[in-house]
């Protein structure tokens, strides 16, 4: 679990420091996650080599996922720390918020639709849906 998670924080910090080195405007956990994205697609190969491999970094990512709740605790806490920005600016946020759900939900209806023509299948064909003839 140890090599596995150093894995893990290793990615993010390679992410962190592509980031501040070249300057760009991307936060480096997300490069951080785009590099582990990499390794992972390459893990097969490894696994096939080191079979045991596979399996800790499962273990580690389903750890990380049975607590992952725990991780929005600092983030929680941040929010009550400045309380004066949300009382400030708090009307701005909530429209933020619900604009930008309401314009995800619309976004990832779109790209279904259109994925979904593109790839040829409907519901109807899937027998998901009855037909209306």
């Amino acid at each position: 679990m140890i090599v596995s998670l150093t894995l893990i924080l290793f990615c993010q910090l390679l992410g962190e420091v592509v980031a501040r080195g070249f300057g760009w405007p991307l936060p480096g956990p997300v490069l951080g996650m785009l590099f582990l994205l990499v390794f992972l697609t390459l893990r097969d190969s490894i696994r096939t080599k080191v079979p045991e491999f596979g399996r800790a970094l499962d273990g580690t990512g389903k750890g990380l996922l049975a607590h992952l709740s725990l991780l929005f605790i600092p983030a929680s806490v941040g929010v009550i720390q400045r309380l004066d920005v949300l009382a400030e600016h708090g009307l701005g946020l909530a429209v933020a918020l619900i604009v930008s759900t309401l314009v995800t939900l619309v976004v990832t209806v779109v790209t279904f639709v259109v994925v979904s023509r593109l790839s040829g299948s409907s519901m109807e064909d899937n027998g998901e849906v009855p037909s209306r003839d």
